[in-house]
């Protein structure tokens, strides 16, 4: 009789272990059995590299722009260039941008510009004075701005003209 009862026993405990082991990946099989329906089309491919064409510079008479030029003053020196050799006036040590036309007076009919330095000292300056560091020549005053004609060096050497405006300052 205990036979039965032991046969009864494992039994009874297979069928709880069986119950227990139920299948603890079913839903990572469900998921992998899934993902392939929720998967974006293959992306296209790239277009093919087109070839370029070979360019090949012939500068003919041109310099090559590869080459170092010289920023010296060229021999010729051209129409616009100063005289290198003048001594330099009181505010041609300043930059344009840093000085300031403060007021304008008036003696003997000759008309002058009261011009700040940024050392704070205050300089008269007439028609035909030089400021800047740009050989600035002063070419007309009014009560508003001082017109200023300057000479400057471009990269090749040549000197050419420009116009500057030095305005009041309130």
């Amino acid at each position: 009789m205990k036979q039965p009862r032991l046969l009864t026993a494992s039994s009874l405990a297979l069928l709880v272990l069986t119950g227990c082991a139920q299948d603890e990946f079913s839903d990572l099989r469900e998921f992998m059995a899934n993902a392939g329906a929720t998967a974006q089309p293959p992306l296209e491919s790239l277009p093919a590299v087109m070839q370029q064409e070979v360019f090949i510079y012939d500068p003919g008479e041109q310099p090559d722009p590869f080459k170092p030029r010289s920023l010296k003053p060229t021999k010729s020196g051209g129409e616009f260039q100063p005289d290198l050799s003048r001594p330099k006036g009181p505010l041609e040590q300043f930059p344009l941008d840093g000085l300031r036309m403060v007021g304008t007076i008036s003696k003997e009919g000759q008309q002058f510009a009261l011009v700040r330095s940024p050392e704070n000292s205050l300089f008269r300056v007439k028609k035909g004075d030089y400021m800047g560091l740009n050989f600035g020549l002063v070419i007309d005053i009014t009560e508003a701005s001082i017109e200023l004609r300057e000479t400057v060096q471009d990269g090749v050497g040549d000197w050419t003209e420009t116009k500057a405006t030095l305005a009041l300052q309130e």
